[in-house]
């Protein structure tokens, strides 16, 4: 596969705007996906920061490479702006769509990939 040949450049790629984020890379290399294990003190303000940041260009990045955002686990609140990157505000739109239809009370983790402020 395509993203396959491209996994050593993305690893090094990462690995050396690590940002002074101790970031050790795990994954499942042969379908293309890998994950970097931040660790770090969340009382800790600046470093709290810092991994956000390297963890949101983490993310853009593997979107250059034609990747998602989100692998195989799910946007959450710290990558729906990436989603909508990633699908488009059409794509975006229908999502909404589909949302409202199959939870029309908006009890079902209400908030986390929906912006349920700018729900249709």
């Amino acid at each position: 596969q395509w993203y396959q040949r491209r996994v050593p450049e993305a690893v090094v790629s990462t690995q050396s705007t690590g940002m002074g984020v101790p970031a050790p890379i795990v994954g499942h290399v042969g379908d293309g996906n890998f994950h970097c294990f931040l660790p770090s003190d969340q009382n800790d303000e600046a470093e709290t920061l810092r991994i956000k940041d390297f963890s949101h260009k983490l993310a853009l990045k593997a979107q250059s490479y034609g990747g998602s955002c989100t692998g195989e686990h799910g946007i959450g609140l710290g990558k729906r702006e990436l989603l909508i990157r990633e699908v488009g505000p059409g794509a975006y739109d229908t999502m909404k769509v589909v949302k409202k239809a199959l939870d029309p009370l908006l009890i079902m983790n209400p908030g986390k990939v929906i912006d349920l402020d700018k729900l249709l």
